[in-house]
């Protein structure tokens, strides 16, 4: 690759017309760093997007676990109808 690209150089060939030239051949996956357009745009935007997602729901679960629960409901020992069943268990003697 360094030959071809000493004899692009030697034919007067500019650095965006040997980029090119590369590119040309092997895509655009020679490039170190990818041309921000079309589904390589993603390369760019998805860190952000995902720190913005992830910042969402860290916030809203703190709030969630900063709430004060509310207290159950305070019951006697009597189970339900505790007063029923004992009639009914007298009037059965």
């Amino acid at each position: 690759m360094e030959k071809k690209i000493k004899e692009l150089a030697a034919e007067g060939k500019s650095k965006e017309e040997i980029v090119n030239h590369f590119v040309g051949i092997y895509g655009e996956r020679i490039l170190a760093v990818p041309v921000a357009r079309g589904f390589n745009l993603m390369v760019w935007v998805a860190p952000f997007i995902v720190l913005g997602l992830g910042t969402l729901v860290l916030v809203n679960y703190l709030k969630v676990k900063s709430k004060p629960e509310a207290s159950p409901t305070v019951q006697s020992d009597k189970v339900p109808y505790d007063e029923l069943i004992e009639k009914e268990l007298r009037e059965m003697e």
